[in-house]
């Protein structure tokens, strides 16, 4: 009886070391990684990383002696805030930027091999020497002018130094993944600190009050020069009016002058037209008339040609050998 129980104990033994390693080293066995995480299985005892794979969101069996080397797959934050910068006017003013920047996955070895874990405090050095740089060839009036331009300039400055100039696998993963002129073969420098930068945002921009006075006080100069010009413009304008009205009167008087002219012609030309068809029909009717009556001489053609002038006249009167008066007209 007591062989039995020890054959039994020694079985129990037996069997629950066994399933007491189960339950304590498979539990353990998993690791999890979370919807924001990337990472690399990493053994316990020795530190060594596996980087054949990149692991994502999920639970994986990966043995008691495994963990996950961690790195952030959302979003990073950067703010840029008052960093002194130089315009071309060789003034100092303050600008703020924030930025969003996203680790890619495809490079994630790459990351790893060159700054570990401690790319974060590198990528913002970058972004901060890349936006110091992009502001060098504007003035201060340009920086506050035009925003819209001044943020598009130092976003691309920023983009480029910390994304490279490599396109992206993928073109439409956002805005700027393959932008214009971006490289199809890559080396290992073009592919910048292996990170897109999605979001971008120029916050205040701040003058010191002694450059805000000096650039007010250029400010008004230029405004005072600005007005000067417009009235000299306007002077310009002024005289160019007025020369160009009186060449338009001078114009109106020509062709005034002209017309007159040309209907004095017309006038003249009608009324010469007029007596030479008048004497044209007077000659026309005297042959008629003497052709009627028969007159074939000279002097009777000549004598009723001159009676007939002279009746014309309203203070003619026609009288026989100047002593007898003619009564009426003939």
């Amino acid at each position: 009886m007591a062989e039995k129980e020890k054959c039994i104990c020694i079985v129990g033994v037996a069997v629950g070391i066994p399933v007491l390693l189960i339950v304590i080293l498979v539990p353990v066995s998993f690791s999890t990684l979370e919807y924001y995480e990337f990472g690399f299985k990493r053994q316990k005892s020795t530190g060594s990383v596996d980087k054949a794979e990149v692991y994502t969101t999920g639970k994986y069996l990966i043995g008691p002696d495994a963990e996950f080397k961690v790195f952030s797959s959302d979003a990073h934050f950067i703010t840029l805030k008052d960093v002194a910068i130089f315009t071309a006017d060789k003034l100092e003013v303050k600008m703020t930027a924030h930025l969003q920047y996203f680790l890619r996955k495809d490079q994630l070895v790459l990351l790893h091999d060159t700054y570990d874990t401690d790319y974060r405090d590198i990528v913002k050095n970058s972004a901060l020497d890349a936006l110091k740089g992009s502001t060098t060839g504007y003035n201060t009036r340009e920086l506050i002018a035009n925003r819209k331009r001044m943020e598009q300039t130092v976003y691309k400055a920023v983009r480029d130094r910390l994304g490279g100039t490599c396109c992206r696998p993928d073109c439409s993963s956002y805005a700027y993944a393959c932008p214009t002129g971006c490289k199809t073969s890559c080396t290992s420098a073009d592919k910048g600190y292996y990170v897109d930068v999605k979001y971008f945002h120029l916050g205040q921009i701040t003058i010191p009050n002694d450059v805000q006075s000096q650039f007010m006080k250029a400010l008004t100069l230029q405004e005072e020069a600005d007005r000067e010009q417009l009235l000299q413009d306007a002077q310009v304008v002024r005289k160019n009016t007025t020369a160009m009205v009186q060449l338009i009167k001078n114009e109106a008087a020509e062709i005034r002058e002209n017309g007159t002219a040309i209907a004095n012609l017309i006038t003249v030309t009608a009324q010469a037209n007029y007596s030479a068809t008048l004497e044209s029909a007077r000659s026309d009717g005297l042959k008629a008339v003497f052709s009627s009556l028969g007159f074939t001489q000279q002097q009777y053609k000549s004598s009723f040609d001159y009676l007939k002038t002279l009746r014309g006249f309203d203070k003619a009167h026609l009288t026989v050998d100047f002593q007898q008066r003619i009564v009426g007209n003939l």
